[in-house]
């Protein structure tokens, strides 16, 4: 009797805590998507039509929001009266020339702490992930001066290596992870046989291959959609989009229209490319996590 109201209760309560799930998680994709929905939409209207905004309470008048004249006139002023596409490109090339070199390096730093001992190796690891946990405004001054005795300031270089500078602590903690969990048998068969270390190193990089792709797209992501570094270290010559984003505000004018465009053609290559690679970048972040 006593087992079957503890089974009822546990039934009772599953039930009530995946109705909780389901509105909490309705909710959620309400909160996140509304706003990138109302930026999409607002970015083919004209000023008048986006600030058409129903009464809080009149359902009725949410139609409003849809009734209107498409138009691409924003979109028009950003690549052909603006600069977008120099300002894209160099986004682009900002965020995968930062991945791309983190990759190389990040790799090769993670094999020495994975398979190399020595003196203070979980110090110095311990070091090098606590350098990103620095907040970047406090170490921008001096990597300023840096730069601009370099004369690195204003050119894409000098981004993708401020950009590296903070993306390849995170690449050596992930891939750390997944060299951990290839057999070391697998190398030394081969170092018996005459291999190099960095030939042995080499070789097993295809294991590491989820690991690595899953590196690449958060670090993609994160230079894509960074602000501060762009704006100080990548103000002039190597402007990207965010930058050229913010500067759509100004103190007479602020071009809502434009700005809605410049959110949706920041945004969206980021979305599409999480939605293709969204199954191969979870698998690659857990596999790192699985020990053997």
């Amino acid at each position: 009797m006593a087992s079957r109201e503890v089974v009822r209760y546990e039934s009772g309560f599953t039930k009530a805590f995946n109705i909780f799930s389901a509105v909490f998680i309705g909710l959620y994709l309400v909160w996140t998507l509304l706003p990138i929905f109302i930026m999409f939409m607002s970015s083919f209207k004209d000023l008048l039509e986006a600030f058409k905004i129903p009464a809080v309470g009149d359902w009725a008048g949410v139609s409003v929001f849809f009734q209107f004249t498409p138009t691409l006139k924003h979109y028009v002023s950003l690549f052909v009266d603006g600069n977008f596409s120099q300002y894209m490109l160099n986004s682009l090339m900002a965020a995968g020339g930062s991945a791309i070199v983190s990759v190389i390096f990040g790799s090769m730093a993670a094999y020495s702490l994975s398979r190399i001992d020595f003196r203070g190796k979980s110090d110095l690891f311990f070091w090098i992930i606590s350098t990103r946990m620095a907040p970047v405004v406090a170490v921008m001054v001096p990597l300023y001066a840096i730069f601009r005795s370099l004369e690195l300031v204003g050119t894409l270089p000098g981004l993708i290596l401020a950009y590296s500078t903070f993306n390849l602590p995170f690449a050596i903690w992930i891939l750390k992870g997944f060299f951990d969990n290839v057999p070391y048998a697998i190398e030394e068969a081969q170092m018996v046989d005459g291999a190099t270390r960095f030939q042995a190193f080499r070789s097993i990089l295809p294991l590491v291959a989820p690991g690595i792709g899953a590196f690449v797209v958060l670090c993609i992501l994160f230079a894509w959609n960074d602000f501060l570094f762009a704006a100080i270290i990548g103000s002039g010559g190597a402007k990207t989009l965010p930058v050229a984003t913010r500067e759509l505000v100004q103190p007479q004018n602020i071009q809502w229209g434009a700005i809605m465009a410049a959110g949706v053609v920041t945004t969206l290559p980021m979305m599409l490319l999480g939605l293709v690679i969204r199954r191969y970048l979870v698998t690659g972040l857990t596999m790192g996590a699985v020990k053997e």
